[in-house]
């Protein structure tokens, strides 16, 4: 182990005993002081509070499981109040049960429920019996038959979602995450970056992590003009369709490994909360044969089973509501910017990533170290969510942070008392890159502008409070002037490039009439056959009417104003277009790059996104969906800002600044691997620790499950 190793407690059958005890004693005294302070409740003798608190003890430890494999989705939306009112009804028929006792209320039984799990959480917590505890003594009894000697070291790889590399560093400087500073302090670990591919999001990321192979994925989202539908990795049925593409068997977690939280399953034979997994609104003729896979749901039913747990997970997910109500308002009062509108349910939907799928994904990787399996992959999407919203270091952002570095104590833990030894690794799918909003900073989203180039007819302004208010102002980016004036100020400003493409145009006249429109697809057009998908920083433009990809000849003929307009503006870095002439060509305010011979004319526009940018696009321009044109936000090196595409603060899916450098915390023993830059290296990386520590290499099958060879 290259955990720093710390005897902890483990269960003892005395205390167990003791335990049961007093929670029957304090149960007893909870109802006698209920018995005095609730109005509608009544126990007329001696023996009736310890006989009721027995039979509750056995509801709570016989009943509460059952209740919850029929209450589960109302436990999981009600962050477990709505359990705890179903439970009632039990304590309910206890109560009248017994001889002599008086309920006139509903609302009585569910308050002692509630105090039942209370108490049962304060006792645990005095005697130090909570579920680590729990986890420690199981463990230690499975474990001692084990023969530890046998088996390879098990690695546990822990995804903390959108930390950037550089966020990571001053948070482990800093404090926020003292659990990572202890390991790299005792020189145990070591902190590194990894380079990201042009697509910097969770979904190109964790398929080239988890599958090996990420070839094709574009975006978050985007747009297939055969199927003429929007693909998006958060979809089930879309992502069981990248898998499948995706998966050869030989995944980073195939033969007994576990993925919780993820989008897709590496392979695993055991998988939780994982969107390509979600088998009820997955085809079957679209998914291979997954037997011995957790059951949806699964994952939370374990965890809540506990009521404690439950308990628990309401009370912290009520405050970190109130945190988050808080910090809106001191955002406010502060003034500071960039910001988001963070109001209406965005307080109670965060919960569900910062505490409920936290608390549950923590659960079920303790019980996949309790059961030993080689390898684990979990991924805790709360700072990813928190800093959409708040800010890539804001303070509440850095709450968070701090909060799943607490997880991450609690499994180093645990692994010191597993069934077989384990290393755990930390990583990052990506990072984030601050800046206010495309929209707020230039007054239209990319889309209307987009629309607004292609001859999208603006709607007419609804006119406010029943026509008595004059229509609101339409918000624009462009300043009012005369036409000379506005002509001479384009000639001014415009670039290179831009300049040059307006040239190009200008002798062709008139734009040829567009394609009419067909029957109306499922997507959405900003303006006649065009369609426009954002993913982050990242934008995709294609023309639906025309088949294939395509090119910048047709684009300047049919769209002449489009490129000149987007390479100009300030917002936006740079595009991919594809050249009858030259292949893929990059274009910039000042610059092209012409990617298959290499040649730059003005200023390089890949020249701020780094050394790597060239190949990273080239690649994404070979890919079968690769739009016709795709766009970059304008990332400032002085300021370290961009503009997202989306409402958000701090934002990913393409290149420039912290977001295309991930973060990668792994045991010294490891060794360095390099420079790893694009996420199938990661995987390669990945595969071949394990391989170093004795794991077997999985053999790639057609059938797309994987097979084990034995070590040699």
């Amino acid at each position: 182990m290259s955990e720093t190793h710390s005897p902890g407690r483990v269960l003892r059958t005395g205390r167990t005993l003791a335990r049961v005890v007093l929670v029957w004693a304090f149960v007893t005294g909870a109802l006698i002081v209920l018995d005095d302070w609730l109005s509608g409740f009544a126990m007329t003798s001696w023996w009736q509070p310890p006989v009721a608190a027995l039979l509750l003890g056995v509801l709570a430890a016989v009943g509460w499981p059952l209740v919850m494999r029929v209450a589960l989705p109302i436990a999981f939306f009600t962050l477990g109040l709505g359990s705890f009112l179903i439970m009632g009804a039990g304590v309910l028929a206890i109560f009248y049960a017994i001889p002599g006792v008086q309920v006139h209320s509903f609302g009585t039984s569910v308050v002692v429920a509630v105090v039942m799990a209370g108490i049962a959480g304060v006792i645990s917590s005095v005697l130090a019996v909570n579920e680590d505890e729990v986890f420690f003594r199981r463990a230690r009894r499975r474990g001692t038959g084990a023969g530890q000697g046998a088996l390879p070291h098990g690695v546990v790889f822990l995804q903390i979602d959108g930390l950037g590399h550089a966020v990571a560093r001053r948070a482990v400087r800093d404090g926020s995450m003292p659990t990572l500073a202890a390991w790299l302090r005792a020189d145990t670990h070591v902190l590194r970056a990894w380079h990201t591919d042009w697509s910097s999001q969770t979904g190109a990321s964790q398929a080239g992590i988890l599958q090996g192979s990420n070839e094709g994925i574009v975006g978050f989202r985007w747009y297939d003009k055969e199927r003429d539908r929007v693909v998006s990795v958060s979809r089930p049925e879309d992502a069981a369709e990248i898998e499948r593409q995706h998966s050869d068997g030989s995944g980073l977690l195939a033969g007994d490994g576990a993925g919780r939280g993820n989008l897709f399953t590496g392979d695993a034979a055991h998988v939780s909360l994982t969107m390509s997994s979600l088998a009820v609104v997955v085809g079957k003729g679209s998914r291979r044969e997954r037997r011995s896979r957790d059951r949806i749901g699964a994952g939370y039913y374990t965890y809540f089973a506990n009521p404690v747990n439950a308990l628990r997970t309401l009370g912290v997910a009520l405050v970190d509501v109130y945190r988050e109500l808080a910090a809106a308002a001191r955002q406010r009062r502060a003034d500071v910017r960039p910001r988001v509108e963070r109001g209406g349910i965005y307080p109670l939907a965060r919960v569900g990533s910062t505490v409920v799928i936290r608390d549950v994904v923590v659960n079920a990787v303790l019980e996949d170290m309790l059961a030993g399996r080689p390898v684990v992959y979990a991924d805790f999407v709360g700072y990813d969510e928190v800093a959409h919203h708040s800010g890539i270091e804001r303070f509440d952002t850095l709450e968070v942070l701090r909060s799943i570095d607490q997880q991450i104590g609690r499994l180093s833990r645990a692994a010191q008392l597993a069934p077989r030894p384990y290393h755990l690794v930390c990583l990052s799918d990506h990072g984030q890159t601050q800046g206010q909003t495309f929209a707020d900073r230039f007054g239209e989203t990319v889309e209307q502008l987009v629309g607004r180039l292609c001859g999208a007819v603006a709607p007419e302004p609804r006119r406010r409070l029943l026509g008595l208010l004059p229509p609101a102002p339409v918000r624009d980016s462009r300043r009012p002037a005369e036409s000379w004036q506005v002509t001479s100020a384009l000639a001014e400003s415009s670039g290179l490039i831009a300049r040059r493409l307006r040239d190009r145009v200008s002798p062709a006249g008139a734009a040829e009439e567009v394609t009419p429109v067909g029957e109306a697809g499922a997507v959405t057009r900003v303006a006649p056959g065009v369609v426009v998908s954002v993913s982050g920083h990242m934008a995709h433009i294609c023309f639906a009417d025309l088949p294939g990809r395509v090119p910048l000849e047709t684009i300047e003929r049919r769209w002449p104003h489009l490129l000149p307009t987007l390479v100009d503006h300030a917002g936006i870095g740079f595009l991919l277009v594809q050249s009858e002439e030259f292949g893929p060509v990059v274009l910039g305010r000042d610059g092209l790059h012409r990617l298959r011979t290499g040649v730059v004319i003005g200023e390089d526009p890949l020249a701020a996104y780094g050394e790597h940018a060239a190949a990273l696009v080239a690649r994404v321009s070979s890919f079968r969906h690769c739009p016709d044109v795709v766009v970059n936000s304008r990332y400032d090196p002085g300021t370290d800002e961009a503009s997202p595409f989306e409402p958000h603060v701090g934002s990913h899916g393409a290149l420039g600044g912290p977001q295309q450098h991930g973060f990668l915390v792994h045991p010294r023993e490891f060794g360095d691997p390099g420079e790893v830059v694009g996420a199938e290296q990661l995987h390669r990386v990945l595969r071949g620790w394990l391989t170093g520590l004795g794991h077997p290499e999985p053999l790639t099958t057609t059938a797309g499950v994987g097979v084990l060879t034995p070590n040699g």
